[in-house]
């Protein structure tokens, strides 16, 4: 049962704004905004295969780390151009921390209630891909990086659409992150952990059963270290997969091809 609180009018309209289409090598890709029903719109692209479908659906959610040029939702581009000519259609979005600055200009006593507006902007992205002409629910991945992936737990715990997950390099608990900046001590961490505790991914990600995971962690991961990578993982249920990779935090091109493969087999595509 949805937790009253990530509800939202699932009818809503969301206002779909098209910027700009282009054909090429056997595939659509477009440009569009949507609205969400906190007042703002997000920006997100869609790449899909020419044709009629119906077609696999898979949403993909970025990582956070401003300082490369892939912080934001052409992250996966590429990977969703591959899919596309294997005949999948994918949705790209933009989220809260899609702003370099976003971490730097968000506070403690802000980040539950941006939290829970974020795990409802992904249902609602996830309403927007599967309203596209084609989009065949019942072969729906989700693929998060980072925050992409922590998010992508919670909405799958409240919400269970997807039908197989990627998850890489998130870590287990929310004040992983934001207890870095600004720094608290004391009494106030303590209450800042518990504020959050009951959203952290690694108490949720249960919830995902039985739809199949696959983990992707990096060996040299600074922001999650082995210990609670495996953490996270011990936490799933079954199904589950996990992968390590000789990477940082961002992971690396063997990554991808491993992600690439497991999605054509779990949303039964022709390989390429």
């Amino acid at each position: 049962m949805t937790e009253k609180l990530f509800d939202y009018d699932r009818n809503r309209s969301l206002d779909v704004r098209p910027v700009g289409t282009r054909e090429r090598d056997g595939r659509i890709e477009s440009e569009l905004t949507y609205a969400t029903p906190f007042d703002r719109r997000r920006a997100a692209s869609v790449v899909r295969p020419i044709g009629d479908g119906p077609f696999p659906v898979i949403l993909y959610v970025h990582w956070y780390e401003p300082v490369a040029a892939t912080s934001n939702r052409t992250q996966f581009l590429d990977e969703a151009r591959t899919m596309a000519d294997r005949g999948a259609m994918s949705l790209l979005i933009e989220t809260v921390w899609s702003d370099r600055d976003w971490f730097i200009k968000r506070t403690q006593e802000g980040d539950r209630r941006t939290s829970v507006e974020q795990v409802i902007e992904l249902r609602c992205a996830m309403d927007l891909l599967l309203r596209q002409p084609g989009a065949d629910p019942e072969r729906f991945a989700y693929v998060g990086h980072d925050f992409g992936a922590m998010y992508g737990v919670v909405m799958g715990s409240v919400d269970p659409r997807p039908t197989s997950y990627v998850l890489m390099a998130g870590t287990p608990r929310f004040p992983d992150w934001f207890l870095y900046y600004p720094a608290l001590e004391g009494a106030g961490r303590e209450a800042f952990i518990e504020e959050m505790s009951d959203l952290d991914p690694i108490g949720r990600i249960g919830r995902l059963a039985p739809s199949p995971l696959l983990f992707q962690f990096a060996k040299d991961d600074f922001h999650v270290p082995i210990e609670r990578a495996e953490a996270f993982h011990s936490a799933a249920g079954d199904p589950k997969e996990l992968r390590w990779y000789d990477a940082g935090h961002g992971l690396n091109d063997d990554a991808t091809t491993d992600r690439i493969e497991w999605l054509t087999d779990r949303l039964g595509l022709e390989s390429g």
